[in-house]
């Protein structure tokens, strides 16, 4: 069975020019979103999704009516490779059950894999530069030490009440029983 997905950022736009190439196409059912594609929350998408089985074909009109990066497109047809399904996109003339098509599906695994390489390895020469630099990862500290002694003699003194200090100091209660000796 083919099913379709077609997808328009904003109600202004039409989908008429996606679903009759999806129904040129023969697809069965089409499934059809009003909705960013940036969004991750797509319900017709995900109702596709849960629609197809094994043997099945998802079709497109174009790549980025799926998804808006190639890392998320990569995820989508990996899914559809590991649970039977085949994928076509009319635009781009990409059909995995042809031996062309999983070509181009493996180079774009290949191109994802690449492209999460290259990004593994930019941040770490970032943070190794800036290591370089003295700064230190990780959240700033929301109490000096001239701020933590502040706090436990307040709190070490009885007169004012765990609230007091929070507020006092601009802090959370669980911050500041983490930098408190409670005792």
């Amino acid at each position: 069975m083919q099913i379709g997905y077609a997808r328009v950022s904003t109600f202004d736009q039409d989908l008429s020019l996606q679903r009759d190439a999806l129904e040129a196409a023969g697809c069965e059912r089409i499934f059809a979103d009003t909705i960013s594609g940036a969004k991750a929350n797509r319900p017709q998408l995900a109702a596709a999704l849960d629609h197809l089985r094994a043997g099945d074909t998802i079709v497109v009109w174009r790549l980025d009516r799926l998804g808006r990066s190639l890392s998320e497109l990569i995820d989508l047809m990996t899914q559809f490779n590991k649970e039977g399904i085949a994928f076509r996109s009319l635009t781009e003339q990409i059909d995995t059950t042809t031996s062309g098509g999983k070509l181009i599906f493996h180079i774009f695994g290949a191109l994802a894999e690449f492209e999460r390489e290259l990004i593994r390895k930019r941040t770490q020469a970032g943070l190794a530069a800036a290591r370089a630099r003295g700064r230190k990862g990780g959240r700033p500290k929301l109490l000096d030490g001239r701020k933590v002694a502040m706090a436990q003699a307040l709190y070490d003194s009885g007169e004012h009440s765990i609230t007091d200090i929070c507020q006092t100091l601009g802090v959370s209660r669980a911050t500041l029983y983490r930098y408190i000796k409670a005792g």
